[in-house]
């Protein structure tokens, strides 16, 4: 029965911080054959050593035909790896990817910064990534997330695997490379579970960092898919410009209005999209959401403005020497 199963490497990249890696415990109750199962713990105790780093040496270093990606903090479903052998059954199928759930056991602050990140309006089709939408079908970098995501080992390879110059959207533009090569899949049912940021700073410098690694992406690896995502900052120089404009009153009254109609657009777009969470969550679980609704495109577009103009960090491949890969026996 075993024979049926390929091999599948578990690569998990630890956070210089962290001592413990929650999901390599919780890799060794997937529901999986033993034998067909390696787990890769990759650590570094440099900051600048990126995951892309981290993950391209483990890669190297794999025995599975595939890889399963997951954060050190993500905790999977023990039926993922059985559901993506499954979705690997068709030659054409280059990755899997599935959601990363809060748990319902997070406090409050959490499950808001959740809520918002699992919205249509806070992070356009990225929403999926945050919750199960819809069902199991073709997609794209938009919807799959390397905190979990199963991939052929040789299109990893063949793609050059993840850049490591890019921090964050290191897996966007990989994605992008292999959609070329063959299908991705979306499964909402291949779960995991992980907590979000766990206070408003660090949330709202994820929205910041995640614009700028957008804009980084784009100039190394342009695509038309990353035009969406430019939409909050379009929205961002257009709320500038209306609060310069505005009270130096160099237009006539119709034209200050008619400015205005687009905030008046998108204010009644985020209170539909609160009435939205709260059907999906609750009534308080909407009101936390609203304010961080608007914010979270402010901060995304204000990123991706910073990341046309920062420094990228143009690395040798493979050029980091103090990764150690640790195996989790299984």
């Amino acid at each position: 029965m075993a024979n049926e199963y390929p091999l599948v490497s578990v690569i998990i990249p630890v956070h210089p911080a962290k001592t413990e890696a929650r999901s390599a415990a919780a890799s060794r109750q997937l529901d999986y054959p033993r034998e067909k199962l390696e787990i890769i713990v990759v650590r570094s105790t440099d900051l600048s050593t990126f995951p892309s780093m981290k993950r391209n040496a483990a890669i190297r270093a794999a025995k599975g035909e595939l890889i399963y990606f997951l954060d050190d903090d993500s905790v999977p479903l023990p039926g993922n790896l059985r559901r993506a052998a499954e979705h690997f059954k068709d030659p054409k199928v280059q990755m899997v990817g599935g959601p990363s759930i809060c748990p319902a056991d997070a406090p409050t602050i959490e499950q808001t910064f959740a809520n918002v990140m699992g919205s249509w309006l806070a992070f356009g089709p990225s929403c999926a990534r945050y919750r199960s939408v819809g069902k199991l079908r073709e997609s794209n970098e938009k919807e799959l997330i390397s905190c979990n995501l199963v991939s052929r080992r040789n299109v990893l390879l063949e793609s050059g695997g993840f850049d490591e110059s890019l921090y964050p959207n290191e897996e966007n533009a990989l994605m992008d490379a292999v959609l070329k090569r063959g299908k991705l899949l979306y499964d909402p049912e291949m779960i995991v579970h992980r907590r979000p940021r766990s206070n408003f700073k660090s949330f709202a410098k994820m929205l910041f960092s995640y614009g700028g690694g957008r804009a980084q992406q784009f100039r190394l690896h342009p695509t038309a898919g990353s035009f969406i995502n430019f939409i909050p900052t379009a929205f961002c120089l257009y709320l500038l410009a209306v609060l310069i404009l505005l009270p130096l009153r160099v237009f006539p009254a119709w034209i200050s209005l008619a400015m205005l109609a687009p905030l008046a657009l998108y204010l009644a777009a985020v209170l539909v999209q609160t009435v939205a969470v709260m059907a999906r969550t609750s009534f308080l679980g909407g009101l936390r959401a609203l304010p961080l609704l608007a914010l979270t495109n402010i901060l995304y577009g204000a990123g991706v403005l910073r990341g046309f103009f920062s420094k990228i960090a143009h690395v040798k491949p493979g050029g980091a020497t103090d990764i150690r890969l640790e195996a989790v026996s299984v």
